[in-house]
């Protein structure tokens, strides 16, 4: 099933997710519903409350379908190292046609859960470092514009209260 893209301005955005405690078939649907959410919707990763589900769970496959084994479910992850410094474009499906240049770790080390609730960790550079970062930030209530100037953010929230206004959000 392919979930709708939660927008900017939704609650469920702005608000710490609850931590998974079930590793049932429910789970593994779910996880199966966000890959094809996130495919559907042309992203490289989708934190479950993009989809209006507040759960600290997390898909993510930076090569876009052309590398089966790249998929990486990331259940309650936490990032527990970080290393260097990568600037460059970053967007989000929950914000979507704006893009902005962020600073983040050029190499992050995350420990999660998998489907089976067995904990691993897993360490990415670079596009993936960057989407470790960007998903469990979801997680947390955060947004990638929190990273941005204050004055770059309030113009792209300007533009979406004009969307909102004239019905394109």
């Amino acid at each position: 099933m392919i979930y709708p893209i939660v927008k900017f301005g939704d609650p469920v955005l702005e608000k710490p997710a609850d931590e998974v405690i079930s590793f049932d078939d429910g789970l593994k649907r779910l996880i199966e519903d966000m890959f094809e959410s996130m495919y559907a919707a042309r992203g490289v990763g989708l934190a479950a409350p993009q989809i209006g589900i507040s759960k600290r769970i997390a898909v993510v496959d930076v090569t876009f379908k052309e590398n089966p084994d790249a998929q990486l479910v990331l259940i309650n992850p936490m990032i527990v190292g970080k290393d260097g410094r990568q600037r460059g474009s970053e967007g989000c499906l929950s914000i979507p046609e704006f893009r902005e240049d962020v600073t983040r770790a050029k190499t992050v080390t995350v420990r999660a859960q998998d489907l089976t609730g067995k904990f691993f960790e897993h360490t990415g550079e670079d596009l993936l470092a960057r989407a470790f970062l960007h998903e469990t930030d979801h997680l947390n209530g955060k947004l990638y514009i929190s990273h941005i100037s204050a004055l770059k953010r309030d113009l792209m929230k300007r533009k979406i209260k004009k969307l909102v206004k004239v019905g394109e959000w």
